[in-house]
């Protein structure tokens, strides 16, 4: 049995408790008019799983996907209609940012600059999002490559 498979099962077990705590957030996200239901949090689970898979990324706790449930509901440009549509996209577009970025980014302040991007240039576009998301990873990426080879001129 390999880490991923170890990691997995040790998540299935807390996934009753998780979808839990998903589900509480609708205690916050009720303000907004968005509810999740069990099936639409274990749905996210399933989607986190697959975008942490797609990215080969190991993440022990969901706090990322709480945050951005949290951060998100207050957008203007969600809805219940398209609430689990739009998360899946987002969980997707920060996992892509967190590889492109080379984790040089923090979770918090990725997911603030993208709710700002978001709510703010994008109007609620998620095609426009990712446009200014990929900005925001060539910028980092340029810096990246800028400071490593400051320091090979040292050596």
């Amino acid at each position: 049995m390999n880490l991923s498979d170890v990691l997995h099962s040790i998540q299935l077990s807390n996934n009753s408790e998780i979808v839990m705590e998903l589900v509480r957030l609708n205690e916050t996200t009720k303000e907004q008019g968005l509810i999740l239901t069990s099936n639409e949090a274990k749905s996210l689970l399933a989607f986190r799983k697959k975008v942490l898979r797609d990215h080969a990324r190991i993440e022990l706790s969901t706090g990322v996907l709480k945050e951005l449930i949290l951060v998100f509901s207050a957008s203007p440009y969600i809805d219940q209609d398209h609430y689990i549509e739009i998360l899946n996209e987002l969980q997707e577009i920060f996992y892509y940012l967190k590889n492109e970025t080379e984790d040089t980014i923090g979770d918090s302040k990725l997911i603030q600059q993208m709710s700002d991007f978001y709510n703010g240039p994008c109007a609620g576009s998620l095609e426009l999002l990712r446009s200014k998301m990929e900005e925001l990873a060539e910028t980092s990426r340029s810096n990246i490559v800028q400071h490593n080879s400051l320091w090979e001129r040292d050596e």
